[in-house]
């Protein structure tokens, strides 16, 4: 009969290295293997997001903008038909969601008018806040074809013209702060568009 090897410190410490060990490695090829095909969505989900707020277009070019409420930027996505600007889609964001960041694309016409806007990103509570999606609810459908200079974006809690979703003011809020940060840094920056 073969001995039993005897339990010890070192001999603990080592197996739970080798475990660990494996483990790690096992979790990097985990990352690596789902690394770019989760960027390939992402991106696709951003263009399909482009295309949703912006009228035709034949040519696309990106410029960052340096925002116009924070020490930051946000992208333009800015859209051409026959060599005229037909629009401006922007990535913006807002930090003041009910359950963290909110990340919209915005889109303007060359007016400043909103044509659309598309949620890329939200952690909002699920059956209320996430009523800004367009297959959730039509509530974002407000927005389209307003002009900064003839509606108020505000909640109407706040003194706007802007339906709050109900039961979620505070997403409401965040949602319009992300839009008026778009609007904002469009207006500030279309001469150098």
């Amino acid at each position: 009969m073969a001995g039993k090897k005897e339990s010890s410190f070192f001999n603990m410490v080592s197996t739970l290295l080798l475990i660990t060990a494996i483990a790690a490695l096992s979790l990097g090829m985990v990352f690596n293997l789902t690394k770019e095909p989760i960027a390939l969505a992402k991106k696709a989900k951003q263009e399909a997001a482009i295309k949703a707020v912006l009228p035709a277009f034949d040519e696309l070019k990106i410029k960052q903008m340096k925002s116009a409420f924070e020490d930051d930027s946000l992208q333009f996505n800015l859209a051409f038909k026959d060599g005229q600007l037909v629009g401006s889609a922007i990535n913006t964001f807002t930090k003041k969601g009910f359950s963290g960041n909110i990340k919209l694309m915005v889109g303007l016409l060359p007016d400043g008018t909103i044509n659309n806007i598309s949620v890329l990103e939200h952690k909002e509570t699920p059956g209320l806040g996430d009523k800004m999606q367009k297959a959730k609810s039509p509530w974002s459908e407000q927005f389209n074809g307003k002009h900064p200079d003839s509606f108020n974006f505000d909640v109407t809690k706040d003194g706007g013209e802007v339906d709050a979703i109900t039961a979620a003011t505070i997403s409401s809020r965040a949602y319009v702060d992300a839009v008026k940060r778009a609007v904002a840094t469009y207006n500030e920056n279309k001469e150098g568009i």
